[in-house]
């Protein structure tokens, strides 16, 4: 069997389809163990901050059974190749780098050769800062019909984007972008690093 570092983009996204199911409430006990495993394998003095972000985190919502954690580190800790080296002995893949303009690292747990594991979790490393997705996760739990609506728009994507899963991450951004935009002026900033 060929391994994942060896097929094509079509080859994963055909092995890894997007797929949608009902919110699964044990999503946040898995996100809570991996928690306290980044932190033993990275260290808490190099961590400001770890988030349960993306659909599994909003309770009622319909969404991909991907447990995104938000890792954020500070910018005067030069630690970036040692936490890549960290994370791949501790079983995570990594999936893209981008250090310029700004820190983004993805890796992922549960991806196998034969398809997902039964537990499967995206890691997304940045420097710590304001970011979105904390403000629209927020929104989306405060806000039962934005997140109605949000689960209907991912339901209408699927057919189309269901084996692209770029395609169907770009379909939701305006979405994504607007109500992110929303929750930071009624949050009035509240992840706010100054």
């Amino acid at each position: 069997m060929k391994p994942l570092s060896e097929m094509s983009l079509e080859e994963l996204w055909n092995l890894f389809p997007v797929i949608l199911k009902e919110y699964n409430s044990a999503c946040k006990d898995w996100y809570a163990e991996e928690k306290a495993n980044l932190e033993k394998v990275i260290g808490t003095q190099y961590i400001r901050r770890i988030n349960h972000i993306g659909s599994s985190s909003i309770a009622g919502l319909i969404g991909k059974p991907i447990v995104d954690i938000l890792l954020e580190i500070d910018k005067d800790h030069d630690i970036i190749e040692q936490l890549k080296k960290t994370l791949l002995d501790a079983g995570w893949l990594l999936m893209s780098s981008e250090i310029e303009p700004n820190l983004k690292i993805s890796f992922n747990k549960g991806y196998t050769p034969n398809g997902f594991a039964d537990k499967v979790y995206h890691l997304h490393v940045r420097h710590f800062g304001n970011w979105n997705e904390l403000y629209f996760r927020d929104y989306l739990s405060d806000h039962e019909d934005v997140s109605i609506e949000y689960g209907n728009l991912k339901l209408s994507l699927l057919k189309e984007f269901e084996h692209n899963r770029d395609g169907y991450t770009d379909a939701k951004s305006d979405f994504i972008n607007k109500y992110s935009k929303i929750a930071k002026q009624l949050y009035q900033n509240r992840y706010q690093t100054k």
